[in-house]
């Protein structure tokens, strides 16, 4: 009688499970998945990780982190943004980035990160971070992109708000050792780019627009605080005389986007905005946070996250800036307001009995006495 192998294939269910038991007993406290992930971590069909390729500075306080995506990763369109989760100091953070480019033939993707005062996670990733390290990795996001039929474009970007906007542009002009490649798709475009810093060395890809410039493929307008000022919306007119025939795109401060919006909507004209850090403009009363067993002070400016975190509370979070509703968890009881725009969201006995109401924490600070529940 001749010996026949069987294919895993053809393994029956039952064995099959007997065999998976097996290698699971003679692996615990592990299991194989877990050994998969040491040798394989960007395979396809587990958790969504990326490694880091480089880390390249841009500014002394900027730098764009070049990432390699598990075998997962479905891709994405320029202008939209992604959440990695890495460990700094023992603890898993999430934060949402722009990816900085288009499509690429080699598969890798970027993210460009400003270190801001205080910031765990952007100062670890533009100091900190080195070649090799796996970050945790959710599938691309946003609806900020560009409209195809839209053939005269004005970007106006602030700070890192140039982020999402650069890989537009890089996807529309792609740069090689060679030069500006121009493509087909983009020969009809009339591109202006209203670029803000607080000063000329602080400006994020200041040699990458100037060579787009050169090239001819878009029209630089730099403002630089230090020099020109605070950029006014009266002097918009004069930057761009245009306008009005221009679709516009906007990333930046809560601020600048809000007295944008406010000069459209007078004009009429479209603007298409994407705000990368919350814009705080009203702060509640302060009161009492409780989240478990824990009551501590909050005042009425610092975001409930940040309140908890800082009393020692392992809490979920995300982007910070109340995108991907990574942080939200259930208000039982009390008050909080909204520090974008002052909006009060209450809850009683009642709505605790139906689980609380949904509140963003990192974008609400207590207006009284608050108690959170648990994530569901």
């Amino acid at each position: 009688m001749t010996d026949t192998l069987l294919r895993p294939t053809e393994v029956p269910p039952t064995l099959r499970h007997r065999l998976v038991r097996l290698a699971e007993a003679a692996t615990t406290p592990l299991v194989p998945a877990d050994y998969l992930d040491l040798v394989a971590p960007l395979r396809s069909g587990t958790d969504l990780r990326a490694r880091i390729v480089d880390v390249q500075a841009e500014t002394r306080d900027a730098a764009t982190i070049l990432l390699k995506p598990g075998a997962d990763w479905a891709g994405h369109v320029p202008g939209q943004y992604i959440r990695i989760g890495i460990d700094v100091d023992g603890v898993r953070e999430w934060r949402a980035y722009s990816l900085t480019h288009g499509p690429r033939d080699d598969g890798l993707i970027s993210i460009t990160v400003k270190a801001v005062p205080d910031g765990k996670v952007s100062n670890h990733l533009v100091h900190a971070a080195r070649p090799g390290t796996l970050v945790h990795l959710e599938q691309a996001a946003g609806d900020f992109v560009l409209d195809q039929s839209a053939t005269q474009l004005l970007f106006i970007t602030a700070g890192s708000g140039v982020t999402p906007v650069i890989g537009m542009l890089r996807n529309l002009f792609p740069v090689t050792d060679s030069g500006v490649v121009d493509l087909p798709r983009s020969k009809d475009l009339d591109i202006v780019v209203v670029h803000v810093a607080p000063t000329q060395p602080e400006s994020i890809f200041l040699d990458n627009l100037r060579e787009l410039a050169t090239h001819g493929a878009i029209r630089l307008v730099p403002r630089y605080d230090d020099q020109h000022g605070v950029l006014d919306m009266a002097d918009l007119t004069g930057l761009v005389p245009d306008i009005a025939e221009r679709t516009t795109y906007a990333c930046g401060p809560g601020g600048l986007l809000d007295a944008l919006t406010a000069h459209h909507d007078r004009a009429g004209l479209t603007l298409f905005t994407e705000q990368f850090r919350a814009g705080f403009v009203e702060a509640g009363d302060g009161g009492t946070l409780t989240v478990g067993d824990i009551t501590v002070e909050a005042d009425g400016a610092t975001p409930l996250l940040d309140v908890a975190e800082g009393a020692g509370v392992l809490m979920p979070s995300g982007c910070r800036m109340g995108v991907c509703f990574g942080c939200v968890l259930p208000l039982k009881e009390g008050a909080v307001r909204d520090l974008r725009n002052g909006a009060i969201t209450t809850a009683d006995p009642i709505s605790s009995a139906n689980g609380g109401v949904p509140i963003q924490t990192c974008i609400n600070a207590a207006a009284g006495d608050c108690h959170l529940g648990d994530k569901k």
